[in-house]
């Protein structure tokens, strides 16, 4: 048997969390009364929010993730706390969820393989039900209640269903009652696909926001639609304004705009969240953007004139939660359960992992990284470097790699003796009989030229010849609708140890 420690240090991307897992902005010129985009750096889709007093909850799609539907919490909509996975089993691939409270219950409606589940608590904190079947073959659900307490489920293509009062199934038959907006034909799109309902009401009007042209392709593509009707169910009369939001041409540094959410906050101002991909950083997958919204006298929504995506904007006026900006993440696995950023790709198995002594032991499975379900972490800034501690046992191999999915990945490997790469699927032994008691790898990635690093004391380290490029690891490539993470894999037959995992920025980039 052999047992050998490893330590491999990440440094993240351009935005980051504070090791208390605080969500936060970049700083910017103006100072603390402005934020910059994005709020949530990194693969953050589909986000929805929930304002439930003078908090607010966000939650976002999380696909091949598990655990998924990550709840996150902020008193000023900028800086953001996770709060806990609402869904602990794999039920498949889980895409844009709506979050809401009725009668003192929280639901949050999510599709998952083309059908729409909800998931119900008490408490926002949870704990969480299980997954009911809606038996909606439909995806994107968008919830709304009348003026009598009736409630219905919007879905993608202009659909909407009624639900039972308790919100836990259907009581009627779906109907169409929404075409969208026309878009231009000389405009360049991935296809109409109306998708991601969102319904408020303001006023004498409800308002559904819904997202056209396709999630992904061109970069005009993406944009945010909004119509309007006195009942629910319609007719919904398009806006004026519309597209709300475009990218309306590629040299922008936000495009494919789209999903947008348009809510009111505690003190009467309205915003909208939204996600986008960055120009250069599709890997990243679409971050989450916030605009303040205005009202035109005729009673539409619209972005306020002179406001950009790419400007700092002013802050919402609401109790500041932090203006510190680090960047930084240190877990060191303390305590006995799994810190709620961390996700498993593909699986969720929770008789395959342990948190314990200052370590989380998995259990090694597969044949490579392809198969290895890899624990997952989402960077965030376009500059990193690393480091995590691995302790091998048996025939295991540990790795540090960066994968999209399971057929898209690269990264620096150890088997107990021996240091290997892995450059886009192709695995050889890079460096003979270097690795001893103690062996620390090191992953750095400057705008997705990525190095590797092996080290035996942490502090002196050795570059290995092999390096990445990794800018191609996105949806527009591998299709999927993922980021690319960094991953820890325990590879084999054996278990690998994981400590003193770090992840840290390069500044001025």
């Amino acid at each position: 048997m052999n047992t050998v420690k490893f330590f491999a240090t990440f440094i993240c991307l351009q935005f980051a969390f504070i090791s208390n897992a605080q969500h936060q902005t970049t700083p910017n010129k103006k100072g603390n009364g402005y934020y910059t985009n994005p709020i949530f750096a990194g693969d953050y889709p589909d986000p929805s929010i929930l304002r439930d007093g003078d908090d607010y909850y966000v939650v976002h799609s999380s696909f091949e993730y598990h655990p998924g539907l990550l709840i996150w919490h902020s008193k000023d909509l900028i800086n953001w706390t996770p709060v806990t996975a609402a869904l602990n089993k794999n039920i498949g691939s889980v895409w844009a969820p709506d979050l809401v409270k009725y009668n003192d219950k929280y639901y949050i409606y999510f599709p998952a393989n083309d059908k729409i589940y909800v998931v119900v608590a008490d408490s926002i904190e949870g704990p969480w039900s299980d997954p009911v079947d809606l038996n909606i073959k439909n995806i994107d659900p968008g919830h709304v209640v009348d003026e009598k307490g009736k409630r219905y489920l919007y879905s993608a293509n202009g659909e909407f269903v009624p639900l039972s009062d308790d919100g836990l199934s259907v009581i009627g038959e779906t109907k169409h009652v929404y075409d969208g907006w026309p878009i231009p034909r000389e405009w360049s799109i991935e296809c109409f696909c109306m998708e991601g309902p969102k319904l408020v009401k303001r006023g004498d009007y409800y308002y559904l926001t819904v997202a056209e042209g396709g999630t992904a392709g061109p970069a005009t593509g993406h944009m945010i639609i909004s119509a309007r009707s006195k009942s629910p169910l319609g007719p919904w009369e398009n806006s004026p304004l519309n597209p709300i939001i475009r990218a309306e041409d590629s040299n922008k540094r936000w495009l494919s705009k789209g999903h947008g959410t348009p809510f009111e906050d505690a003190k009467g101002n309205w915003w909208m969240l939204f996600h986008a991909y960055e120009k250069g950083f599709y890997n990243m997958g679409r971050q989450t953007l916030l605009l303040p919204l205005e009202w035109t006298k005729d009673g539409w929504y619209k972005i306020p004139d002179g406001i950009s995506d790419e400007k700092p904007i002013k802050r919402p006026k609401l109790d500041v939660t932090s203006n510190e900006n680090t960047a930084s993440f240190n877990d060191n696995f303390e305590g006995s359960t799994l810190n709620p950023r961390w996700n498993f790709f593909s699986e969720y198995n929770q008789e395959r992992f342990k948190v314990k002594d200052n370590g989380i032991v998995i259990k090694a499975k597969g044949n490579g990284i392809s198969d290895c379900s890899p624990l997952l972490y989402n960077p965030t800034n376009h500059a990193y470097t690393a480091e995590v501690e691995m302790l091998i046992e048996g025939n295991a191999i540990g790795a540090l790699v960066l994968i999209y999915n399971n057929i898209a990945y690269s990264g620096i490997l150890t088997n107990g003796k021996d240091i290997l790469a892995n450059i886009h699927g192709w695995q050889f032994v890079t460096e003979k009989n270097v690795a001893k008691e103690s062996v620390f790898l090191k992953i750095k990635s400057v705008n997705n030229t990525v190095d590797m690093y092996y080290s035996t004391d942490g502090k002196n380290w050795v570059k290995i010849e092999n390096s990445l490029e990794v800018s191609g690891f996105n949806h527009n490539t591998f299709s999927g609708f993922l980021g690319l993470r960094v991953g820890l894999c325990s590879i084999g037959e054996g278990s690998v140890t994981f400590k003193n995992f770090k992840y840290t920025p390069i500044a001025n980039n």
